[in-house]
């Protein structure tokens, strides 16, 4: 009996794949850094059994239509919104993602990218780098306190709540928005919920950690921006399009915010004539708000796992419900 086809659309360590070999008939993108290109996403889908995929290969109408053995897709990441999920379901194909494995890591990325944002490392870095320090001044590269300002975390999940902890430890006041109040967190981490509108008007420092819905889709937009202090700094670590960039950039080049912290973009890969990147107060980094080798490599484990746990029929560990 032939083992069940497995397409992954990377590279990824042998380390990690060979303990599935003996079960599964495993395949892969020949190319660790380059999204797999289209056609080659059709051929393998139309004859897989399972697929991992990465937040930019687009599961849509065109895939699915055209997979007829596929029974599982697990995406490499906490987000979906690459896959047509309700068209996913409806042909009877479970997808999972990665939630928890990559929560911890991920909090680390935006605590450190809010830093970053707030104290100029990067431009700290480059100063020196460009061979600009020549003596020391008062107010040289002098950046804003993080420690007992006002955090407002926007999607107060998995991450949000990590960063809620992290935030404890610079003694800052803690808001949040959510879709609802979340007890554990107003009581474990002393988080004051808001609604959307008063978080904005009263931060320091606006993360948002929401994920892209129909609801969330460009609500960082000219108003929001407007009402926010001109002093405070923006963080996105959840996805790009959750904010209208045009909008973000008008805000920052008015001065009416004071700088912005972004680990993801509407259209990414970015590239550097994108207008966010001409100002010094913004920090850019490529999504990689869970790219730790320890976290990345848990992350491929659990895709290998649910995949073989769907294909023996049985429940996977982290099935994507709706």
């Amino acid at each position: 009996m032939s083992k069940p086809y497995v397409f992954i659309t990377r590279t990824l360590p042998e380390t990690i794949v060979e303990p599935f070999r003996s079960s599964l008939d495993i395949h892969m993108w020949p190319k660790t850094e380059e999204p797999v290109e289209r056609s080659t996403l059709l051929a393998e889908a139309n004859k897989a059994n399972a697929i991992i995929t990465m937040l930019s290969d687009h599961i849509d109408e065109e895939v699915l239509e055209n997979a007829p053995r596929l029974q599982a897709i697990a995406n490499l990441a906490v987000g979906y919104d690459n896959i047509d999920i309700n068209l996913a379901h409806e042909h009877g194909i479970t997808v999972t993602n990665t939630p928890d494995v990559l929560t911890e890591t991920t909090a680390d990325l935006t605590f450190g990218l809010l830093m970053a944002t707030a104290r100029r490392l990067l431009e700290a870095s480059d100063y020196v780098r460009e061979d600009k320090w020549s003596n020391w001044a008062p107010l040289l590269l002098a950046g804003q306190d993080v420690h007992h300002k006002t955090i407002g975390i926007v999607g107060m999940g998995r991450i949000g709540k990590a960063v809620a902890h992290r935030a404890q430890g610079f003694h800052m006041n803690i808001l949040y928005h959510n879709r609802s109040h979340d007890e554990e967190a107003e009581q474990q981490l002393g988080a004051t919920y808001a609604s959307f509108d008063e978080l904005l008007e009263h931060s320091d420092f606006v993360v948002c950690l929401a994920p892209l819905t129909e609801q969330t889709k460009h609500m960082f937009h000219k108003a929001s921006f407007q009402r926010m202090k001109s002093s405070a700094i923006f963080v996105n670590a959840s996805r790009g399009a959750n904010v209208v960039e045009e909008d973000l950039y008008e805000a920052l080049v008015k001065g009416q915010i004071a700088g912005a912290g972004l680990d993801v973009f509407e259209e990414e890969p970015i590239h550097n004539d994108h207008p966010l990147l001409s100002l010094s107060q913004v920090v850019a980094l490529p999504h990689i708000g869970s790219a730790t080798i320890e976290t990345r490599q848990d992350m491929m484990k659990l895709c290998l796992e649910n995949i073989q746990l769907v294909l023996d029929n049985k429940q996977p560990k982290t099935k994507v419900t709706i």
